[in-house]
């Protein structure tokens, strides 16, 4: 018979200890250890008989997924063209943030569309769910309201009335009989994951679990969570803001790295169509420490404005702070500028913003970030008008970014008549009316458009 084994298993990175700790010793970060308890099976004999061979690449048949659509445009973008039959997602995100909402609006519209779906609410009583459909305006939805939270009566409700989409909402709040734990550990997570996982494979079940996070902005569980499910949505944005973008995180059926926009309002989650059209106001130009870029995230293209504040300050050591883009690469930027172009900024308090609550990680927006310091420092407004992209390099140069054909399309549709981007780019334009290109080779000389 198997024998229960107690360790405690960091539910960051998933290492297993023996004993509890304060701190775990693989990924060093404290208060991440949970106790898990599992059986020790003990190795089975090996069995010569094999039920599966080889098979080449090519005589593999090709089955492709089948697709249904969400008739939600954003969220159809980020699961990478619709809902596929038989996957396993989930989406994450802060409390409040909309993913409860998202959920029962995306199954009031795949019940429209004829599929027969089972929302779970370990978290919410009937009645409460019935309130907020009401709100959301679709309270005579067919969808079926099951509240409950025993993994054992969800697994045979889904068996018995043939269900072809399920959302359980959370994990968190789910457990199973064999897994002497509480609800939310890291046991029972990854034993309830794990039976949801072979109902979605072997029923062709579509599974959408939610997940709570961490206060660092991470799944809460085990990591192995994310390495188990076919496509992980994580739900950006602040919930006290309008706006909400999902970002795809992994996505074994499409690409990863794309994102759908949302705003919140009272009656639900609304499509937004545009991205550029709240990120950015008018050409730009209107005031000191402002620049505009284009940034690609996953197939889109969108413009976003860049603000910077550089303010003398009276304390020894000056703030440094970033919002929306990377704090270390700011640092490696200011670095930049004083070497390379002489500018000085060692007493001075910088804050830097990437307007509308939106986060820019890649390192095209290296250069607009320079320029809106640069036009802060100098109290000079950028020329109305103008889009800047490119990487900076250590030395001082502009290096080469992707995808430059659509960043510039998207800023000839807003209506921006120059772009200064780097000189490595000029050779792989395709070429282009309604807008100026201007290729430049270092910082320095980039900087002197404010001169």
């Amino acid at each position: 018979m198997a024998k229960p084994k107690k360790v405690f298993r960091c539910n960051a990175c998933g290492f297993s200890h023996s004993q509890w700790m304060g701190k775990c010793t693989q990924c060093g970060l404290w208060n991440t250890l949970e106790e898990d308890v599992y059986l020790e099976e003990k190795p089975a004999a090996f069995r010569r008989q094999s039920q599966v061979r080889p098979t080449a690449l090519h005589e593999i048949p090709e089955n492709q997924a089948l697709r249904r659509s969400s008739l939600i445009g954003e969220l159809d973008r980020v699961l990478g063209g619709g809902v596929v039959e038989g996957s396993f997602v989930l989406i994450s995100g802060d409390p409040g943030i909309g993913k409860s909402t998202l959920m029962l609006q995306m199954a009031h519209s795949l019940v429209s569309s004829g599929l027969k779906v089972l929302y779970v609410s370990g978290e919410e009583s009937a009645p409460q769910i019935r309130l907020r459909s009401g709100r959301l305006g679709f309270a005579s939805s067919g969808v079926m309201i099951y509240p409950e939270v025993l993994l054992e009566r969800i697994r045979d409700e889904i068996e018995s009335s043939a269900f072809e989409l399920v959302v359980i909402d959370s994990i968190q709040s789910i457990y199973s009989d064999a897994v002497e734990a509480s609800p939310g550990s890291v046991s029972q997570i990854r034993h309830c994951a794990g039976t949801l996982m072979e109902i979605a494979k072997a029923q062709g079940v579509t599974v959408f679990i939610v997940g709570h996070v961490t206060k660092d902005g991470l799944v809460a569980g085990p990591k192995m969570l994310e390495h188990m499910v076919d496509t992980v949505l994580s739900f950006e944005g602040d919930d006290t803001g309008a706006y909400r973008i999902v970002r795809t995180m992994k996505n074994r059926f499409g690409t990863s790295g794309e994102i759908g926009v949302f705003e919140m309002k009272p009656d639900g989650l609304h499509e937004v169509k545009d991205p550029s059209a709240i990120f950015i106001h008018g050409l730009g130009g209107e005031a000191p420490g402002s620049a505009v870029m284009a940034t690609c995230e996953g197939s889109r293209a969108f413009v976003v404005e860049v603000q910077a504040l550089v303010s003398r300050t009276a304390y020894s050591m000056p703030r440094r702070i970033a919002m929306g883009s990377d704090p270390s690469r700011l640092a490696v930027l200011l670095a930049v500028m004083e070497k390379r172009a002489g500018i000085y900024l060692s007493q001075s308090d910088i804050i830097v913003n990437i307007a509308g609550g939106f986060k820019v990680t890649e390192p095209a927006v290296d250069l607009a970030l320079v320029m809106a310091i640069a036009s802060s420092s100098f109290d000079k407004p950028v020329q109305a008008g103008m889009v800047f992209i490119g990487e900076i390099g250590l030395s001082g140069e502009l290096r080469p970014v992707s995808h430059m054909d659509s960043r510039i399309r998207e800023a000839i549709k807003m209506g921006f008549t120059r772009i200064i981007i780097p000189e490595a780019n000029r050779d792989s334009l395709s070429p282009s009316s309604g807008i100026e290109v201007k290729a430049l080779p270092d910082v320095r000389s980039s900087l002197q458009i404010l001169s």
